[in-house]
């Protein structure tokens, strides 16, 4: 028997029906999270394990959880080739941004949580996190206590890798898939352009120290041999920059999407982290 109850709500959302999954702990500490999958922005659904997995985990410790059905990029022949899926179309920023926004916007006014709202998401949905809890912060309403954030991806240009990291990658070649061509290519499917001229919600890794001086405090974990870990590192620092209280840290033994293998010793580790986390949440 399980520790919580799950219920589908479709949602009045900002571009048509928005579906969220609710989570309720039989026995919650009042807790609450919106949560955004990963998949490149035009992959994943709340039914894989970053979803669905990572939730329950998170209601089993009494944290319940709003899990996000985004809209998606479109599925073009050169990402359904990336991302092993069927060609389709799709939306582009600001859609899933908007609509992250909107769920946590209902979330924060439900009864599904009785106390502060954590905001987080793993990979692109990171970003999707990062991106409505910065329009939240500066709006300055329905304001996330935390956000949570799974190796995310957070700029459609990143530094090169430090010796270290590079030395990681050239070990494990199959872990080395988020070259500079890639990312840059997932934020242009993302944002339908340019993402040069895309401002800071759809990529959050862009605000400088004084735009991030209302963000939320904020605890993201990244993978040990991920190219993802500069963009995430990089975000720290501007938000350390910035006053923000943040925790960075690297899981170790763990490459791109950790979360999305909960039978890896690593999904638990992390999702304690984080759980531990949420509920210092006064």
């Amino acid at each position: 028997m399980s520790a919580y109850d799950i219920h589908d709500h479709v949602l009045d959302g900002p571009h048509g029906p928005l579906r969220v999954r609710v989570y309720s702990p039989e026995s919650p500490s009042g807790h609450g999270l919106v949560w955004a999958h990963g998949g490149g922005f035009a992959g994943g659904d709340i039914d894989m394990p970053e979803a669905d997995a990572v939730a329950r985990a998170f209601a089993d410790r009494g944290i319940a959880v709003v899990s996000v059905d985004y809209a998606l990029a479109p599925m073009t022949t050169e990402w359904s080739t990336r991302l092993g899926a069927d060609e389709r179309g799709g939306v582009h920023y600001p859609v899933p941004h908007d609509e992250m926004v909107s769920a946590f916007r209902w979330a924060a006014t439900s009864d599904v949580a009785s106390r502060g709202w954590a905001i987080g998401g793993a990979s692109a949905g990171g970003n999707l996190a990062t991106g409505a809890a910065l329009r939240l912060a500066h709006e300055g309403t329905d304001i996330p206590a935390l956000t949570v954030l799974a190796y995310p991806t957070l700029q459609a240009v990143q530094a090169a890798p430090d010796a270290d990291l590079r030395a990681l990658l050239d070990e494990d070649p199959s872990a080395d898939v988020f070259t500079p061509d890639f990312v840059r290519g997932m934020y242009e499917n993302y944002v339908g352009g340019d993402p040069d001229t895309a401002d800071v919600y759809a990529i959050p890794g862009m605000a400088a120290p004084t735009a991030l001086v209302t963000f939320p405090p904020t605890i993201m974990i990244n993978d040990e041999t991920d190219e993802l870990r500069v963009s995430g590192e990089a975000f720290a620092r501007s938000l350390t920059a910035a006053g923000v209280d943040v925790t960075a840290l690297v899981e170790p033994n763990t490459t791109h999407g950790h979360l999305n293998r909960p039978e890896e010793s690593a999904f638990v580790a992390t999702i304690d982290r984080f759980a531990d986390r949420i509920l210092q949440l006064p």
